[in-house]
């Protein structure tokens, strides 16, 4: 964690407000929460795979997941309303950073063929949007401990008031993107 968040302090904000002309280090974008969410669509039939989902995620995150519910019923998918049908955790602090430093230098290498992330993945408000195709990625996870590869979607918040000002702090934290 503490390498994260000095690289912030240290590096990150200096160039930010020499990058952006900022008159107060208030200004200067940071990261707020880390969301990360795994649909679980065989829930619905199987409640042991939402557990697994839930296991999973706890132990990526090191924080109990919230179970998520449909918002509205869907026929063609035979969901009702209040089902449950994935789940959900939101980092701060402490284990957002050992979250981002974890996914940057060993889970992101640790895709096949990886070749960077999309710069472009952003939001129009400075958040950046990510989806992993399988947790097997990171060391946490036993390969033959789990009963189904699931991906996940990680959105990283920002309080950066642009994409632009968002790209360069996750740039600066150590974001690998695609060149």
């Amino acid at each position: 964690m503490a390498r994260l968040k000095e690289r912030y302090n240290n590096e990150a904000v200096p160039a930010l407000m020499e990058k952006f002309g900022y008159q107060n280090i208030m200004e200067v974008p940071k990261i707020e929460k880390v969301i990360i969410n795994m649909r679980v669509g065989e829930a619905k039939e199987n409640q042991k795979a939402l557990e697994a989902a839930v296991n999973d995620l706890s132990v990526i995150a090191g924080q109990k997941p919230v179970i998520t519910r449909a918002k509205k019923s869907v026929a063609a998918f035979k969901i009702r309303t209040g089902m449950p049908i994935g789940c959900k955790v939101t980092l701060r602090g402490e284990r957002m950073y050992e979250f981002l430093d974890k996914l940057f230098n060993i889970a992101l290498p640790r895709v096949r063929d990886f070749r960077g992330v999309s710069p472009n993945a952003f939001d129009g408000r400075g958040n950046y949007a990510l989806g992993i195709k399988e947790q097997l990625i990171f060391p946490e996870i036993d390969y033959d401990k789990i009963e189904k590869i699931r991906g996940m979607d990680i959105i990283i918040v920002t309080s950066g008031k642009t994409d632009e000002e968002a790209r360069e702090l996750l740039r600066l934290m150590g974001m690998p993107y695609r060149k």
